[in-house]
């Protein structure tokens, strides 16, 4: 059995161990130890993720296999969005699996609940930002109708690397 549930603040510590974890499972190997350190200390602080749970632009969705925490949904939408893509986008700013579950669908379906939000907050286009060398993400996005229109720079600790700011219009 499969669940989407809202994350509250209660939610903090299992929030924050999950996405320390599945953070450092999909990105661990490109990077070396100090920078994803250096990374994780910054952005998964127990203030930073209090900051985002409070702010109502945001939005958090864990979901569960058969009971189990699998993965996790953060959307954006207005002045939360990491990038002012417009008042009528709303940001999938992170879909992560834990690797127990990967190939399940898990993914999909988080994509999809962001999907529902967007309609639901009366949004005509969604969009991401993905790492240009996540192949299997972008193949992922590409299948989902997604187009890349553009770039920003994202620093894992001292690193600059690029990500593909990647839309897709709903209606």
């Amino acid at each position: 059995m499969i669940e989407i549930k809202k994350i509250s603040i209660d939610d903090l510590a299992a929030l924050k161990a999950l996405s320390i974890k599945t953070f450092t499972d999909t990105f661990a190997q490109e990077n070396t130890p100090e920078d994803l350190k250096n990374y994780l200390d910054q952005a998964y602080t127990d203030e930073k993720l209090t900051s985002e749970l409070r702010n109502k632009q945001s939005e958090f969705y864990f979901i569960y296999s058969n009971e189990e925490l699998a993965g996790y949904l953060k959307i954006n939408i207005d002045d939360a969005q990491t990038e002012s893509i417009g008042e009528d986008a709303l940001e999938i700013e992170r879909i992560y699996i834990d690797l127990n579950f990967k190939r399940l669908g898990l993914g999909k379906m988080l994509y999809s609940k962001a999907i529902e939000r967007a309609k639901e907050l009366n949004k005509t286009s969604i969009w991401l930002g993905v790492w240009e060398y996540n192949f299997s993400a972008m193949k992922f996005y590409q299948k989902m109708g997604f187009t890349q229109i553009g770039n920003h720079s994202f620093y894992m600790g001292e690193d600059e690397q690029i990500d593909l700011i990647m839309k897709k219009e709903l209606f």
